[in-house]
């Protein structure tokens, strides 16, 4: 039987004997701080970008609709550059966001790569990471429990408190969950004192649309929190209470700490890399390449495959020449060249994406037996900062992309003559109307439905690491001695 009000009292005495403390107090003081650094740092970040992307996104536009009367082939060749929107919940969590590219130049025939990261526009000491909130309460505030915890029962042991508490009726169950307790609610005030610095930082962007949906997101990411906590602040307990010494429970925790926080999510990476090793870019496009030479050349008259396709629509139509084809078969032609080369390249992204898939898959295995990847990965699915929401951004650019393409084909061969101009004439040319009647690419930031699809396994484990946590905490206690 499990007594409440001792369980209760208990937590509390852990929670103000920390507080009370000078040493923690500092640290606590120091981790705030922290908090609102980072804050205020991913706040002048966020507004920077929002209005440095608002600005590029319009003058795209604009020089977009601008553009004179011309060919609509040489307006596919023109092209067009998509930029990445920022998900709002990127204040809390900036995830992969600071290494992925953020703009697209999308043009007829080719596939171009995101470019623009911040970490390739900075210095390279932004590879070592970035202050955010999420990386705080990740690492830092664990390390603080940590620090509090390792003498909440093994201190108790050998200043001989533990023997009193067992003579006055407190069980084993009671204390490691009134302590366990403790050093949650410890927990709490920093993930609450964040959150808040988050809703009051959402309220004074006025770009910052704080929907339904981003509030499903962030009390998602403040529920993931909190259970990371309640196993942070179990494992802090448990490895106390097994402990014959404080000074063999704090070394111990620091190196859990340390391989759990640090050594174990870089070296899972690299690993997965070296077992699924990806082609570089160099290597991708030149396998696309080498397809499209199979296939044929859309731009060469005389490629056996556009040659064949050329004869085959003059018997279709039984015409002896282009000139008396009721289209233009030049755009035709471009149009069958975009399809075949779009659906080569769509086949190796594929592949490549099989590739990462596996190599992600690999790295979220780990999170079994290490709790603090499980998060990690959580918080950026519901922040809309993961490797899925980057994969969606290339995949809506690349369907604009092709739709932009052969947009252009379609009027190509609606309103261009076959026939080619006389020496002097002006070439031909459709109205610029046209292109301010193709809409501007939009891309949508991530919904709660698929940060919850996205983060279902790694949440899997992180329930059942909770569930763990419970476990050990009530039905391993007959195991432990206060000797």
């Amino acid at each position: 039987m499990i007594r409440r009000s001792v369980c209760w009292m208990l937590a509390k005495h852990s929670f103000f004997s920390a507080v009370s403390n000078r040493p923690v107090q500092l640290l606590m003081g120091l981790i705030l701080l922290l908090l609102l650094y980072a804050n205020i740092s991913s706040y002048t970040q966020y507004c920077q970008q929002i209005t440095t992307r608002n600005y590029y996104r319009e003058l795209v536009r604009n020089h977009w609709e601008e553009m004179p009367d011309k060919h609509p082939h040489r307006m596919a060749h023109y092209g067009y550059i998509a930029f990445r929107s920022i998900d709002p919940l990127s204040l809390f969590d900036r995830g992969i966001d600071t290494y992925a590219g953020n703009a697209i130049f999308l043009e007829a025939h080719k596939q171009n790569t995101v470019n623009f990261s911040e970490a390739g526009l900075s210095t390279g000491l932004l590879r070592f990471g970035e202050i955010t909130q999420s990386m705080v309460l990740q690492l830092l505030v664990p390390l603080l429990l940590f620090f509090i915890g390792f003498g909440a029962i093994a201190a108790d042991r050998e200043n001989g408190t533990l023997k009193m508490l067992f003579s006055q009726g407190t069980s084993w169950k009671e204390l490691l969950l009134g302590k366990c307790l403790g050093l949650w609610l410890l927990a709490m005030v920093f993930l609450l004192v964040g959150m808040f610095l988050l809703v009051g930082t959402s309220l004074s962007i006025p770009e910052l649309e704080m929907n339904t949906d981003w509030w499903i997101r962030s009390i998602g990411l403040l529920l993931l929190y909190s259970v990371y906590f309640w196993i942070i602040a179990a494992i802090a307990t448990w490895v106390s209470a097994i402990s014959k010494s404080a000074r063999l429970a704090l070394v111990s925790l620091i190196g859990i700490w340390l391989l759990m926080g640090i050594i174990l999510p870089r070296a899972i990476q690299s690993g997965a890399s070296w077992v699924f090793p990806a082609p570089s870019k160099i290597h991708f496009d030149s396998m696309v390449e080498q397809e499209l030479i199979k296939k044929g050349d859309s731009h060469d008259p005389n490629d056996p495959y556009y040659k064949a396709l050329k004869d085959s629509v003059l018997r279709a139509h039984n015409v002896s020449s282009i000139e008396e084809l009721p289209f233009n078969y030049s755009g035709f032609q471009m149009k069958e060249g975009e399809r075949i080369s779009t659906e080569l390249y769509n086949q190796q992204m594929a592949v490549l994406q099989d590739i990462y898939k596996k190599q992600n898959n690999l790295s979220r295995l780990a999170g079994w037996v290490n709790p603090f990847l499980p998060i990690r990965l959580c918080s950026m699915s519901f922040s809309g900062t993961d490797f899925s929401s980057y994969t969606r951004f290339q995949t809506e650019a690349e369907n604009y992309r092709y739709r932009l393409a052969q947009q252009m084909n379609d009027w190509q061969i609606q309103y261009i003559s076959n026939k080619k101009p006389a020496p002097g004439e002006k070439g031909p040319a459709i109205s610029r109307d046209f292109w301010k009647a193709f809409p501007a690419f939009t891309y949508p930031s991530t919904n709660w439905k698929q940060g919850l699809q996205e983060a279902g396994y790694s949440l899997l484990m992180l329930i059942a690491w909770f569930l763990f946590s419970v476990w050990l905490l009530i039905f391993r206690s007959q195991k432990l001695n206060a000797l």
